[in-house]
Order: structure tokens, then sequence, then C-alpha cells
């Protein structure tokens, strides 16, 4: 049954609200960022109605929000945010997700898409062979006891120190790749034993590794500042914390459901399970959460690392030598502590974001140094045969959105769907068609992903630049693709 948009207040070019006479258990308003287009999507599935419910978590400040990608999740929207109290209020795992810290890195090189035009199939070849991919596929590195917790306390910074690639790597990450606060001792056995093997790998679903070129400039001096540039080969990686992220939300959800009774929770639904943030269980959900986040950024680097590799060698006794930077690595299904002004006080917030990406403003210190004059690069990829965009952060985020921001198109096709409504080698030959090399696991998997399946990129990315939360720096198309 479709949600009946007269609920909903415009209250801005692009903003509407759900007030909280909607619904007697909200504590907050609910806003959805979106034109018209996008709205009429939200209202055919459930994510509206997640978005109500988010409104009720104790201690919720502000809004629940969401992004134009909304869809339907687990719990929370994808595209949901929302920030709750550090002193009384509660820490959700469906307002983080199942695949902890499913990010993506960007990469740039030095070199031209039309320098190795010829070589993208091969390329794309050594990328297929470099990273394995496919639901529960193993890696070549696997961690003993020590390593592993290493990894999962130590993140992207780890993996450099065990030569997994660069220093200057981790500079370019969200929290330089390390969450704070990781502990590696809340991290079950089973959840350990599900990703020993599985770091360096990309996982299934919408995960994908994306040659492309940036397409299109909008503002020279944060493209520049970013080292971007016209017709340069880029670089997109988009994974997660594989099985044991997904282990870590399943054993908290099952934790936190005593919690609730515990508490006296009036859950609008079960999905929404949650805990106090200063209680046991939500400190240790926190740690495992941080300790998967940490466990995804090792995951992302140990693959750059592979990448690098890969690349030079087909590349070796070019013009010129390949290089390849880390342009940003950013987190899309997390919660964080974070400071924010809200009612004109600054408050520490447990901020999620769900499907939605940090989107901080020029000067902040979180900020990489070197982009902190124009602000943290926002990641936005979108489907396989459209465009990704590159934006920047603003003050208008940190005001209205708890400095956050969309984080890919959002699908408008369940997978199911998808394959029902999608021939994959037809699919495959369109997007050849267009100059795009693909590689996938499966004709399946590839079906699920179609460009079909996603809102259109350019659309979402025009809601958020409009509503002022992130703007436009420059625009990638893919040229090579390979799906998990």
């Amino acid at each position: 049954m479709a949600f009946d948009l007269r609920v909903l207040r415009q209250i801005g070019a692009v903003l509407y609200e759900i007030p909280t006479s909607f619904r007697e258990e909200m504590r907050v308003p609910a806003r959805l960022y979106a034109d018209a287009t996008i709205l009429e999507a939200a209202a055919q599935d459930e994510s509206l109605e997640q978005l109500a419910n988010v409104a009720w978590l104790p201690g919720i400040v502000g809004y629940a929000l969401a992004m134009p990608d909304i869809h339907q999740g687990y719990g929370f929207p994808i595209g949901g945010v929302a920030a709750t109290d550090t002193r009384d209020g509660v820490i959700s795992p469906g307002g983080v997700g199942y695949d902890i810290n499913c990010g993506v890195r960007l990469l740039s090189t030095n070199l031209d898409v039309g320098e190795v035009r010829a070589q993208l199939p091969a390329l794309m070849d050594a990328i297929t062979a470099a990273i394995p991919a496919g639901l529960g596929r193993e890696g070549s590195i696997s961690l003993q006891k020590g390593g592993l917790t290493e990894a999962m306390e130590g993140g992207a910074q780890w993996a450099v120190g065990a030569g997994y690639g660069e220093r200057e790597d981790v500079e370019h990450c969200e929290e330089r790749g390390r969450m704070a606060g990781a502990g590696a001792g809340a991290v079950s056995v089973k959840a350990r034993e599900r990703g020993r093997d599985q770091l360096g790998t990309l996982g299934s679903g919408n995960h994908f590794v994306e040659l492309g070129e940036v397409a299109e400039v909008y503002d020279e001096k944060s493209a520049d500042a970013f080292g971007l540039r016209p017709g340069q080969l880029v670089l997109q990686v988009h994974s997660g914390s594989r099985g044991l992220g997904h282990q870590v939300c399943t054993d908290s959800v099952r934790r936190f459901q005593d919690v609730a009774r515990r508490e006296g929770y009036k859950l609008p639904d079960r999905e929404l399970v949650c805990a106090p943030l200063q209680s046991e269980e939500g400190q240790e959900y926190l740690a495992a959460m941080s300790a998967a986040a940490n466990f995804a950024w090792a995951n992302r680097q140990i693959m750059t690392h592979m990448l690098r590799r890969a690349l030079e060698n087909v590349l070796a006794g070019g013009a010129r030598r390949m290089r390849l930077k880390v342009v940003y690595d950013a987190a899309h299904n997390v919660a964080k502590l974070e400071r924010h002004e809200v009612g004109g006080r600054p408050l520490e917030l447990c901020v999620h974001r769900k499907g939605a990406t940090r989107a901080f403003p020029p000067g902040h210190p979180a900020v990489p140094e070197d982009y902190r004059a124009v602000g943290q690069p926002v990641l936005v990829p979108g489907d396989m045969g459209t465009a990704s965009y590159v934006l920047r952060g603003t003050e208008t985020a940190m005001r209205e959105s708890f400095g956050s921001c969309c984080h890919g198109a959002g699908r408008k096709l369940s997978r199911a769907a998808a394959k029902r409504q999608v021939n994959a080698q037809e699919l495959r030959q369109r997007l050849e068609s267009l100059g795009i090399i693909v590689r996938a696991g499966s004709n399946a998997g590839l079906a699920e992903e179609a460009p079909d399946a996603y809102k259109d990129i350019h659309r979402v990315v025009d809601v958020v630049h409009s509503a002022g939360l992130a703007l436009r720096v420059a625009q990638l198309r893919p040229v090579g693709v390979m799906k998990g």
C-alpha cells in the first residue's frame, strides 16, 4: 500500500516533512530531501513509514532524516540519518546496517584514459584476477587470531604497516582509516570466523571495482585540491566488512531484543531494536561496530594494494609509470560520536548514517588538511552504466543534516524484480556498446545491478546540490566495471 503523500508538508524547494502529528510515538519530525519524482518513488515501498519510525528513537534530536537515494531497508530506510544524544539516547544496529562501513574509495592516477584505452580490457582482466569477488569468496590473506585482532583495531593503518600500501594512503581516509574505540574483544567468535579469510575480497551484491574517466569538472578549485582533471583515469572500490560485519549486526540485533524488553521500549518496528548508548550492551555494540568498520577499511586498503600492483604490471613499459593515489575513502554505514550544534547548543551525538555519507565543510578539523580550504570530498557512486559524482561538504549540511549527504543513486527495483525484468546478456551488450567493459561473476548478479534498477543519479545529485548539503565538483563516467 502506497504512503499517503498528503501527510507531508513541503518546507523547502527539495525538502519535505512528516510532522509529529502523523504518529503519536514520533518524538521529532521526519524530513526527506527529494524532488517530486523521487517523492513518488519513495511512496511505493515502506521507506517513508520506516523514516517516521526512526523519529521514535529515544534521545533522538532535531529530525529523522532521509536523503534522495531513499529506499526500504532494515529498520532504518537506506539513506537514513538520525542523531541521538549520547547522554540519554540509544544506538540502533538498524541505523548502521548489516554491511558495517560499506563504503567507497576513490583512487586517481596520473594517466589519461586516452593513453591506456587499448589496454582497458587487459586492465579489467588484471583487476578481476587480483580481487576475489562473489558471495563468501575467500582471499589469499588468512589471518590468525593476533592478526585479525590487529586488523579490527588498526584498520587501514594496520594494513599499511603490514605492507599493504603506502603511508600516504591513510591520510585521505575518513578517520584516517581507523575508528577510535574499536574493541576486538566485543566481536564474537562466529563473526571472527566469518571474516578471517575475507580481507582483500570484494563481496557480492552492489559491491564493485570501477575504472572511470573524469568526464566533467564543475568546480576547478576543489577538483584541483582533490587532484582531479578532465580525461583522467580513476578507480572506485565499493566494499565493506564482509561476513564479519554482517555477523556483528546479527549478534547485536538478537541481543538487543532482550534489552528492549528490559527497558520497556514499545517498538514501532522490531527491526528498529536498540539499546541505551551508555548501557553495557550499547557500549559493546559500539566497540564491535567500530572494529568491523576498521576491518572494512583494512579490506579496502588491501584491495588498493592489490590493484596498484595489478595495474602497474599491465602498464609496465608504458610511456609513463602509473601512480595510484587515494583521493578519499568514505564510510556509508556507520554510527559515530560527533559534536553538532542543535538549537544553538553544542551536543555530543551518536550520528547514525545508514546508506548515507559524511559531508563535512571547509575548515572542519576532521577534513584532511590539504582539503580543508574546500571541504571534505563526498563520493556518490551511481549505476554502472551512467555516472558517479564527486561533491564537497558544506556548512549547510552541518546545520541541517548533521554533516550528512546521499551515498549513491538508490535502488528503485528490488534485486528479485531486476532479475525478472532484465536480460543480463542484452544488458552486457548494451553496456559494451557504450564503451563500458563488464566483468561479472554471474548473469544473475549482473542483472540485479542493472542501471534500470537504480534511480537517476543526476536527479539525486541535483537534489543535494540544490539543498546545499554538498556541491558538485566532478562527474565520473565508467569505462570498465567488475561486479561482485
